[in-house]
């Protein structure tokens, strides 16, 4: 275990506006990682995994997003789970390690001994302490969780092989076109302090290497020869790469749930992987009912308390229904996340879906998806206000059997 004076911070990379456009609509309303999952912002969850980590000191959110959009949030939430977040917003992209160093003053003011670096587009139960220990085991400057993920998925994300005895990091490369490995990178790390001179490393390289192309009449007159700016480090290529295979990475392979959050239909999948792990992490924060006095709940469901929902609706599976939403009298929710002001009225049905904010579902109306989270039209979006129309378009949608008894 480590010393009771190691300190640790954690930094977790939020995006910004101009990246995540394949979460459209949701995302046109609420920056990406504010969009509840399981009834909470899609980071709390990363947050509340960090909190887990023995003397955490701090938590650094760093993103495009303009501060105001996380001001609430931050002091919200560092007042409810008791551990000091802050926003920082870079002032142009510096790539994913590039980003981590240009706030390398602020994140080593507490003298971290660790660092933990997370991705917000990632669901994971995040076995941070966990992967910590094994982190000083190994000796290395850097670890990272892994997963293993079907041969066919596995070009879509860094693929990586790693020595099976001491599980050093031998081989990284980003998407290939022909496959390496099922095991995966899953975008989560733990860094000593020595990360930061892995990447000032790349940037004084890149600032040599532009200082011989201007004094080079060669090179000047190559137009198309275009490098990156030296302080644009990216954590796969220019660091995982090329410090493979010299004792400097290692990995920590997860067996629990991973899924990347790029689209809205993998949201709702996210959102009941989270539902799922409350059972063990918070139990409380699952509803439960019998259809007698209160609703009758199948399955992991989050009700927010400012939500009414009528004693003769069913709910469940894999239900999220958010402040301030009224569910009427016989309505049958299924897969689906309800947003905040959602008003469903008596006896409409909603299946793979989710309902945006102030949106209104009429009488006797459905609204229902195929159920594939990996496809285009998977799961149907209805946008803020939405009218209260009688029908909402079905996607490939198969026969809705009502339950019997």
């Amino acid at each position: 275990m480590g010393s009771s004076e190691e300190r640790v911070v954690a930094v977790i990379m939020v995006g910004g506006p101009t990246k995540g456009t394949r979460f459209r609509p949701l995302s046109l309303n609420i920056p990406k990682p504010l969009f509840p999952l399981a009834g909470q912002p899609m980071v709390n969850h990363h947050i509340s995994a960090c909190k887990r980590i023995p003397n955490l000191a701090q938590i650094y959110l760093i993103g495009f997003y303009e501060e105001r959009e996380f001001a609430l949030y931050v002091s919200s939430v560092s007042n409810e789970l008791r551990v000091p977040v802050r926003y920082l917003k870079e002032d142009r992209p510096h790539g994913s390690a590039g980003g981590l160093y240009n706030f390398r003053d602020l994140i080593m003011e507490d003298n971290p001994s660790h660092i933990v670096l997370l991705n917000c587009d990632v669901c994971c139960s995040f076995p941070l302490p966990e992967m910590l220990e094994a982190h000083r085991n190994y000796g290395g400057i850097g670890t990272i969780l892994v997963i293993k993920v079907s041969p066919e998925s596995a070009h879509q994300f860094g693929e990586l092989v790693a020595d099976p005895v001491t599980n050093e990091l031998l081989h990284y490369t980003e998407k290939p076109e022909t496959f390496v490995s099922d095991l995966i990178n899953c975008g989560a790390y733990i860094f000593t302090p020595d990360i930061f001179t892995a990447i000032q490393g790349v940037s004084t390289q890149r600032k040599d290497r532009a200082t011989l192309r201007r004094v080079s009449s060669f090179e000047a007159l190559q137009p198309a020869n275009k490098s990156l700016p030296a302080d644009f480090v990216r954590l796969d290529q220019d660091i995982l790469s090329p410090l493979a295979g010299k004792k400097q990475f290692y990995v920590y392979e997860t067996r629990d749930f991973w899924e990347q959050i790029k689209t809205p239909g993998m949201s709702l999948k996210c959102s009941g992987l989270y539902l799922a792990q409350f059972r063990t992490t918070s139990p409380h924060l699952l509803a439960s009912g019998d259809g007698t006095k209160t609703a009758k709940i199948s399955g992991d469901v989050y009700i927010h308390p400012s939500a009414k929902v009528h004693p003769t609706s069913k709910i469940g599976p894999n239900v999220s229904i958010s402040a301030n939403a009224r569910i009427g009298a016989g309505v049958r929710l299924v897969n689906c996340i309800i947003l905040d002001d959602v008003e469903i009225k008596e006896n409409a049905v909603v299946i793979h879906a989710i309902v945006g904010w102030k949106s209104s579902i009429a009488r006797w109306s459905r609204v229902q998806g195929s159920g594939d989270h990996n496809a285009k039209l998977g799961v149907t979006i209805l946008g803020e206000h939405c009218p209260p129309f009688s029908f909402y378009f079905v996607y490939q949608a198969p026969p809705f059997i009502p339950e019997t008894g």
